[in-house]
């Protein structure tokens, strides 16, 4: 099982990965009217929550850079951005490493449990590795929806 769970890992994120790579970095920072984020904040946020819920709330070093809290964390949004954020390759960056670090970090790892049990802005509560990181597939496929909005918004004018 632990197999197909990675390999639906490495559809997910590849479908990431093919999308940021086809987004042009002069539309990554437009906001449409009606959302609150842009394209680059969705794909960075990404990467951050994926970040904090396997790696995060286990009590594991966290890899990505430092800001990516003060920018990609639930409930941040770019106009409240006090520094740059990184381009779009870097996320790419980030999102490819992210997956290969997973794969190293989590075999035989799904059912530890979480220090505490984790409870997320919508109510849910994880209480072992498997459960946070099963999540992070519906996550990443909300946000690539977000995603796809924004860039149809943009491309329609």
């Amino acid at each position: 099982m632990e197999q197909a769970i990675f390999h639906h890992m490495g559809t997910v994120r590849g479908i990431t990965e093919k999308s940021i790579k086809r987004i042009p970095e002069e539309i990554a920072d437009i906001v449409p009217n009606g959302f609150n984020n842009n394209i680059r904040w969705n794909f960075g946020h990404i990467a951050f929550v994926q970040e904090k819920i396997v790696f995060g709330i286990f009590k594991e070093k966290m890899n990505i850079p430092e800001n990516y809290e003060q920018l990609f964390a639930a409930g941040t949004k770019p106009s409240d951005w006090k520094v740059d954020p990184p381009t779009l390759e870097e996320i790419a960056t980030v999102l490819s490493e992210q997956k290969s670090r997973i794969k190293d970090f989590l075999p035989g790892r799904f059912h530890e449990k979480l220090p505490t049990p984790f409870t997320n802005r919508a109510g849910i509560t994880f209480n072992n590795l498997g459960e946070t990181f099963l999540f992070s597939f519906y996550h990443e496929g909300l946000h690539m929806e977000a995603i796809k909005h924004i860039y149809r918004v943009i491309n329609s004018k």
